[in-house]
């Protein structure tokens, strides 16, 4: 049996978007800069999507820029913001436990004499806001804080840190790759200025997300050429990962209460039975304040890449951290924040559910896991 449970890296497209964008391969293929039918056709639909994504987002549509990934529209928000608003100050804030592509982008800015602090997060994972408020300082221009960690599930409170974003008349960036369906976003309400997606969370298309950007805050580009999206990113607009992208996050809104609650079902009853049959096991981060589809598992004196490779040998998919770094062994920031004990900080499992999963599935997953750990743990030389 061939079973996925790493839907938090990348989820399987729904055939019903696929459905959507096969035209825009085959026969509505006009560049959607060029000035013919074709191209204008394309560029009319792209300003529907737009108006189409920020009715679910509740924001602008103008304030939407459509890029190759999340990553691409955090490197944009991240330092196209600090870049323009020098003159603001040079320092920004963001989480001990961000993606590492934001994590990356601070330390990038660091050689071009921008400075950075990290916020702190307690054992749960949750950012510590007197930490936060602590941190600002005059020359603060920018916060970044994802609204759902991607390795553990937790949910941040976003509207507090956008309540005191906007008292301090500092920028607010929210990485909400993680959030969707889980949360009902609302940039209004969360009070953010910038926010990323990525298309391929949610049973959309790989290499498509989007970058909201506060037209009303100066933004530098990080890809310039052709002067799509008014300047703020040039490149020629991929129309099925478009169209493609729009209508997974349509699904994934109309869907939602039907969706969590299943993928919330396999989940607890994956814990249950897990927790029951193997000793010495901790949950990483809260289980009620996280996301319904994660789990984040630390087993006791077993290497997490040994498990996930001894479950992948058996058909199972499973993680043990970020995708994004998948070729880089070190220990994970995310755990190290949450202050894991040193022995057991390689020892971390991530199994997050989704759409296609079923309870056949999940009691394969758990006979092959309560196997594995027990295998592993006889010659185990952590202690």
């Amino acid at each position: 049996m061939q079973v996925y449970l790493d839907n938090s890296a990348t989820t399987k497209i729904d055939k019903r978007v696929l459905k959507k964008m096969r035209p825009y391969f085959e026969d509505k293929y006009g560049n959607a800069s060029s000035i013919h039918f074709m191209g204008q056709e394309n560029n009319i639909k792209i300003a529907r999507c737009k108006k189409e994504i920020s009715k679910i987002l509740k924001g602008m549509a103008d304030n939407i820029i459509f890029t190759s990934s999340a990553t691409e529209a955090n490197n944009l928000i991240i330092k196209g913001v600090m870049r323009a608003n020098r003159g603001k100050g040079n320092h920004f804030l963001i989480s001990a436990i961000e993606h590492p592509c934001v994590l990356s982008s601070g330390r990038e800015l660091l050689d071009e004499g921008f400075t950075f602090d990290y916020i702190s997060v307690d054992e749960r994972g949750i950012l510590d806001l007197k930490d936060l408020k602590k941190k600002i300082k005059p020359e603060t221009v920018l916060i970044s804080v994802m609204a759902v960690n991607n390795e553990i599930g937790t949910i941040q409170p976003i509207e507090e840190i956008g309540k005191i974003a906007k008292e301090k008349g500092i920028y607010f960036h929210a990485d909400a790759v993680q959030a969707v369906p889980y949360l009902k976003i609302n940039i209004k309400k969360w009070g953010v200025d910038f926010l990323s997606l990525s298309a391929h969370k949610f049973y959309g298309p790989q290499g498509m997300g989007l970058a909201y950007v506060n037209r009303d805050i100066k933004i530098k580009p990080i890809i310039v050429g052709g002067g799509q999206e008014d300047g703020l990113r040039a490149g020629t607009y991929n129309m099925a990962g478009i169209v493609g992208m729009t209508e997974a996050l349509k699904l994934a809104y109309s869907e939602r209460s039907e969706y969590v609650k299943k993928v919330k079902s396999l989940r607890d009853y994956f814990w249950k039975e897990v927790a029951k049959k193997i000793k010495n096991i901790r949950l990483n981060g809260d289980l009620k304040n996280r996301v319904e589809n994660n789990l984040n598992i630390m087993f006791e004196g077993v290497e997490g890449e040994a498990i996930l490779i001894d479950l992948s040998v058996a058909g199972i998919c499973v993680s043990t951290g970020s995708a994004c770094s998948a070729q880089n062994l070190k220990v994970s920031s995310v755990i190290t924040a949450i202050g894991i004990d040193p022995r057991y900080m390689n020892s971390n499992v991530r199994f997050t559910w989704g759409r296609y999963n079923n309870k056949k599935e999940v009691d394969y997953v758990i006979n092959k896991l309560v196997k594995t750990v027990e295998r592993l743990r006889k010659f185990s030389v952590i202690k």
